[in-house]
């Protein structure tokens, strides 16, 4: 069972408990609007508030619910999601794909509240750069958000800047090779000459 409490809309807050299962199925499926009822009574609209979940495993541990009316527009967020990113052409060349900004502010009656709001990246060239005014935000619903917010980036590939250190680096080994040649040579050089010195002293 999963606590949870429901507050606003000008009544007191109500605890209550809730099967794991039914949550995830209502969460799913019901829209951005569920009808919570108790033991029966007459459903009450209400928005998911927030969500609370396990650091580790994910479940959710708790569940915040708020009353509205279906007449009077709230304040909510929603995510952003990126579509056609693998048919970009950027993506197709090797640039990196960022997704800024997940979530926008929105304002909309509760039965006009989107799931999410898609944005098709499918035509986006490296070094592009996507702000929220690029969204085509739904009917009914106002964004509260800068426009000029940054959705998200595509830049070069990140492989062309980490080709100079190898470089760097395999110099760095090439000059260190012909040092110990070097260092070969001269130990043998002073070899040689201790042999000679020692065979005349003993003659």
């Amino acid at each position: 069972m999963v606590p949870g409490v429901v507050y606003g809309g000008g009544e007191d807050p109500v605890a209550f408990a809730v099967e794991a299962r039914l949550l995830r199925q209502t969460l799913a499926h019901a829209g951005a609007v569920i009808d919570l009822s108790f033991d029966g009574s007459a459903g009450t609209p209400v928005v998911l508030k927030e969500l609370v979940r396990h650091p580790v495993t994910g479940e959710t541990v708790h569940v915040d619910l708020l009353r509205v009316r279906l007449d009077q527009a709230i304040h909510t967020t929603v995510t952003v999601e990126l579509t056609g990113g693998d048919d970009s052409p950027g993506v197709k060349e090797g640039g990196v794909l960022e997704q800024v900004t997940r979530e926008v502010n929105i304002e909309a009656l509760p039965n006009d509240i989107p799931d999410s709001i898609a944005y098709d990246i499918s035509a986006a060239q490296i070094n592009d750069t996507i702000t929220l005014s690029a969204l085509s935000i739904p009917s009914g619903v106002t964004l509260l958000d800068d426009p000029e917010t940054t959705l998200a980036t595509l830049t070069p590939p990140r492989l062309q800047v980490e080709e100079e250190p190898e470089i760097e680096e395999e110099t760095e080994l090439v000059g260190e090779g012909a040092t110990a040649e070097e260092a070969e040579q001269q130990a043998a050089d002073q070899e040689g000459g201790g042999e000679g010195e020692g065979e005349s002293g003993g003659e």
